[in-house]
C-alpha cells in the first residue's frame, strides 16, 4: 500500500506597516483570519511590531517583526525573510510598502507570487497633499507596480483614481471591497462601552471615527454640527487621535461647543459607539474605501457621509442608503444630519447592505489573485 503524504498548507505572507489601530491593519488582520480559516498557513510581516491592535493578531498566525524605522530600512530584513521561509505568495499594502515588496522579491530571487494593494485615492491625495514624498508615488507605482503579479484596488474609485494618477491601465487593476463584516463585528459592537453619552437616548448622538488629520476634515463636521446644535439639542463624538487634535479643540471652544462635543481619543472598539450612537458621520475630503461606513451600517446606524473620492458612494449605494454631501461644505452636511435625524434609514436596509461586504467575500477574491 502507498502511503499518501498530506500536501502542506499554502503558505502566504502579508506584508504592512505596524500594528497601529488604522484601516489598512485592520483589514490585513482580517484577512489573515480569513485564510488560516480556509487552511492557510499565514505569516503577519510587519515593518514595526508596535501598537494597540497586537491583541487582535490571530493565534494560528505567525508575527514577523522586521524591527525597522520604516519600509525602506526594513528592506534587507525583508529579503531575507523571502529568502529563508519562501511563501508561496505575498500581499502588501500601501505604496512605501509595495515598492519594497517588489524590490525585496527581486533582490530574493525566488519563485513567489505576489500582489499589491491600492487602500487610498492616489489623485485625491496628490491633489490635497502635493508633497515631495506623493509627487514620487505615482512615478514608483507607473515604473514598478506592473512588475507584481497583481494590482488590487479597494473600490472602484480608488482604481479609476490610480489609473488616471499613474497611467496603468484600469483594466490592469483588480477591484476587492475591503473585509468589514465579520461575527466579531457582531460580538464587539454588543460590548458595554463606559460613557456617559451613550447611555442616554436623548439628546442624539452622533457619531464619527477616523485620525484627527487634514484628511477627515473634521473641521468642517464640527462646523456642521455648530448648526445643527443651533437648531436643535444634540451631541458628537469624535474617536481618534492625531495631529489636528489641538486646531480641533480651539474651535470646539469658538464655537462654544465645550458641553457636547468630546474627542476621546483611540480607542480599540469603536464599534461598541457605533452601536449607541443616533447617527455616524464621515467628513472626509478623501477616502479608499471608507471601512468604517460599512461598520456603521453593519450596527445599523444610519450615516452621513461626505461624498469624497472614493468609497462611500460605493458602500451607500449612490446615496440610497445613506445620505451623501458635497466635500468641505458644513451647511449642506448639517442639512443631510438633521434629514436623516428626522428620517433615519431603517436598521434592516443598512444590515442588508451592509452584508456585500462581507469578509469571505473578499478573501474568495483574494485567494483568486494570491493563489489562482
Amino acid at each position: 500500500m502507498i502511503a499518501h503524504v498530506a500536501a502542506p498548507a499554502p503558505h502566504v505572507a502579508l506584508v504592512f506597516s505596524s500594528l497601529q489601530g488604522a484601516g489598512i491593519q485592520r483589514v490585513m488582520l482580517t484577512l489573515a483570519e480569513g485564510f488560516i480559516a480556509r487552511g492557510l498557513r499565514v505569516d503577519l510581516v510587519v515593518v514595526n511590531a508596535a501598537g494597540a491592535l497586537r491583541q487582535d493578531v490571530p493565534p494560528q498566525a505567525r508575527l514577523v517583526d522586521l524591527r525597522a524605522r520604516g519600509a525602506l530600512h526594513g528592506l534587507p530584513a525583508l529579503v531575507r525573510y523571502f529568502r529563508r521561509e519562501r511563501p508561496q505568495a505575498a500581499l502588501s499594502s500601501q505604496t512605501h510598502h509595495n515598492v519594497v515588496a517588489i524590490a525585496a522579491r527581486w533582490l530574493a530571487g525566488v519563485p513567489m507570487r505576489l500582489a499589491v494593494s491600492v487602500h487610498v485615492a492616489l489623485d485625491a491625495v496628490l491633489r490635497e497633499s502635493p508633497g515631495w514624498k506623493e509627487r514620487t508615488f505615482p512615478l514608483l507605482a507607473r515604473l514598478l507596480y506592473p512588475r507584481a503579479d497583481a494590482i488590487v484596488a479597494v473600490s472602484q474609485g480608488t482604481a479609476e483614481g490610480f489609473s488616471r494618477a499613474t497611467g496603468v491601465p484600469l483594466a490592469a487593476v483588480t477591484v476587492i471591497h475591503n473585509p468589514i463584516v465579520t461575527p466579531t463585528v457582531f460580538t464587539r459592537a454588543a460590548m458595554p462601552v463606559d460613557h456617559p453619552w451613550c447611555a442616554d437616548t436623548e439628546p442624539p448622538l452622533l457619531l464619527s471615527v477616523g485620525r484627527l488629520t487634514r484628511q477627515k476634515d473634521h473641521d468642517t463636521l464640527i462646523r456642521a454640527f455648530a448648526l445643527v446644535r443651533a437648531a436643535r439639542p444634540a451631541r458628537l463624538i469624535i474617536l481618534g487621535e492625531g495631529e489636528d487634535r489641538p486646531a480641533l479643540e480651539r474651535l470646539v471652544h469658538a464655537l462654544g461647543l465645550d458641553d457636547d462635543v468630546q474627542l476621546p481619543g483611540f480607542t480599540i472598539n469603536p464599534l461598541a459607539y457605533m452601536a449607541n450612537a443616533r447617527l455616524f458621520v464621515l467628513s472626509s475630503r478623501w477616502e479608499g474605501f471608507g471601512n468604517v461606513v460599512v461598520e456603521a451600517m453593519a450596527c445599523g446606524t444610519p450615516v452621513v457621509s461626505t461624498d469624497c473620492p472614493s468609497g462611500p458612494a460605493e458602500i451607500l449605494d449612490g446615496g440610497a442608503v445613506g445620505r451623501l454631501t458635497p466635500v468641505g461644505d458644513p451647511k449642506a452636511l448639517a442639512e443631510a444630519i438633521c434629514l436623516e435625524l428626522d428620517h433615519p434609514t431603517p436598521p434592516e436596509r443598512l444590515r442588508e447592505r451592509a452584508m456585500a461586504f462581507t469578509a469571505d467575500a473578499a478573501v474568495d477574491r483574494y485567494l483568486r489573485v494570491l493563489l489562482p
